[in-house]
């Protein structure tokens, strides 16, 4: 097995000839086998993302919230990522959907914005699947009085 050196170009500088010989080995690499990702890969990555930016309380419509929150109390049980995230992902590009609950006070245009930036920014860098859309629903408003404990007494004692 032989292999000869590519010769730069006329003019071309050498970190040029170094990104020229990945493409091309990237290329060659890409002929000899096929990669899929699974949609759960996809959805997890797409939640992960999501829930990095500021102004995002959780992911997940009302129903969906409250069956995880039943799932998590579970001995041994972990949190799911995916949580509020569907995917459509074909050999080449991805759709996203999130549900998502934004903190009071924010601007949801801005929040929604940064959401699908780092959303397909992260897709594309880790999967190397083209983003078509990110579809955000904003299914509820988190105050900050909903985080304190009701201390008021029951009836029965």
């Amino acid at each position: 097995m032989s292999q000869t050196q590519p010769k730069p170009q006329p003019g071309e500088p050498d970190a040029a000839v170094g990104a020229r010989l990945q493409t091309e080995a990237r290329a060659l690499a890409a002929t000899r086998g096929k990669t899929t990702i699974a949609d759960g890969v996809v959805e997890k990555i797409a939640g992960i993302a999501a829930r990095e930016v500021s102004g995002i309380y959780a992911l997940g419509g009302g129903f969906s919230r409250a069956m995880g929150a039943m799932r998590d109390r579970v001995p041994g049980a972990r949190a799911s990522a995916g949580r509020g995230v569907k995917v459509e992902v074909g050999e080449k590009q991805t759709a996203v959907d999130l549900e998502v609950v934004v903190e009071y006070g924010v601007s949801i245009t801005e929040v929604a914005a940064d959401v699908r930036e780092n959303v397909i920014v992260a897709l594309e860098r880790m999967t190397g699947l083209e983003v078509v859309e990110v579809n955000i629903a904003v299914n509820d408003v988190h105050l900050p009085e909903e985080d304190t404990a009701e201390t008021s007494e029951g009836r029965v004692q």
